[in-house]
């Protein structure tokens, strides 16, 4: 069994955030932020705007010193050392490449800070333009290059001096889906490779889910869950937490007991949730969890198979590689259900729309919440 300072695969902390508290006046952007990162680690802070994620790296890298609380990066106390004092690299959102300087010249700048020979100066800038794929784009001018070489150029700057922490900031945001989709996959690959422990910010989550080793959902200056993208998609601890990581279904009812809702008129094996009996509540399920009976397990069309009900087709939208169908049924008291289904599932079922199918919300994937304090 790990202690505390290592995780199960035996790594261990290298950077401890302990009770964090950031104030700006009156508001409390960080509320007792606690978290360990691992060594190696890729680890996304992901959150809406304001949820105190950039704030939280801000700390981390020093420039935003914190109100109270420590960081402690490879077991060394750095929570009131400046900026330059501390070992990480960082790469905006902007990119912040120096638009004077060419691209070799930007990698260079913190090498030659470090009064190093320019021979070594040379060779390793030559390494990290053969590392980031932009062997030939030395010469070139910040202008001259478009925004993905430009955001690799500030990768490259970031690693140069081999810093212990790389802090990545919104760094694929201003980029386009293509060139973002493909630059992620490249990243990911270059720290695995790196090893370099890594820490990125982001409000997109298919970014974090497809980057990062670890998740840090926050939401007011406080982390509601870490864990890995599986574990975060599909075992959400909270209602905000499945309402921001994908598409979820949320339907108003109340608790009948400790596996059991109540929705419209109807009722709903659940999620054991331990919540008192007739509490209000949320429900709620994936829309890829929702199955049409006829299909896979769930072959039956007979209505007395567990959640089972009947639904009308009311709308259909095409995603390419699935069906997003909005289903109704009066009983649920006004409330729709959006489901994906397959191209196979719609053509087999023939689903279209103004069609009566019959689904089931398997009880395994249906989660009960208490009501949003903002709802």
């Amino acid at each position: 069994m790990a202690d505390e300072t290592t995780d199960n695969s035996g790594s261990k902390v290298y950077l401890q955030i302990d009770n964090l508290t950031k104030k700006f006046g009156n508001f409390v952007a960080l509320d007792s932020v606690s978290l360990e990162v691992y060594e190696g680690e890729f680890v996304c802070f992901l959150g809406p705007s304001g949820c105190g994620k950039t704030t939280l790296l801000r700390a981390i890298a020093g420039l935003d010193i914190q109100t109270s609380g420590t960081v402690r990066q490879a077991d060394v106390d750095i929570s009131a050392l400046p900026p330059s004092e501390r070992d990480f690299g960082i790469v905006f959102q902007s990119y912040a490449l120096f638009p004077n300087l060419t691209a070799e010249r930007n990698i260079a700048f913190g090498l030659e800070n470090q009064k190093l020979e320019k021979s070594a100066v040379a060779k390793r800038v030559t390494e990290l333009l053969e590392l980031v794929g932009l062997p030939d784009q030395g010469p070139k001018y910040p202008a001259q290059l478009s925004g993905g070489q430009q955001q690799r150029i500030a990768l490259a700057r970031a690693l140069a001096t081999s810093p212990g922490l790389l802090l990545l900031d919104e760094p694929l945001s201003a980029l386009d889906a293509k060139v973002r989709g493909h630059l992620r996959h490249e990243m990911k690959a270059l720290q695995r490779r790196l090893g370099v422990t890594t820490v990125m910010v982001t409000h997109d989550q298919e970014e974090a889910l497809t980057m990062a080793d670890r998740i840090v959902v926050m939401d007011q200056g406080v982390i509601e869950q870490v864990g890995t993208p599986t574990n975060i998609y599909r075992e959400p601890d909270t209602l905000f937490v499945a309402d921001f990581i994908g598409a979820m279904n949320q339907i108003e009812g109340h608790v009948n007991g400790d596996n059991s809702v109540s929705v419209g008129e109807l009722s709903f094996t659940s999620r054991n949730h331990g919540l008192a009996r007739e509490a209000p509540v949320v429900a709620a399920i994936r829309p890829e969890d929702i199955v049409p009976q006829g299909m896979g397990d769930y072959s039956s069309s007979d209505s007395n198979v567990e959640n089972s009900l009947e639904v009308e087709v009311e709308d259909m939208e095409f995603l390419g590689s699935f069906w997003r169908v909005s289903l109704n049924n009066s009983a649920l008291g006004g409330a729709a259900l959006m489901a994906d289904m397959s191209i196979n599932a719609i053509r087999s079922l023939e689903v279209n729309i103004g069609s009566t199918i019959r689904v089931k919300l398997p009880a395994d994937r249906l989660w009960i919440f208490p009501p949003s304090a903002s709802a």
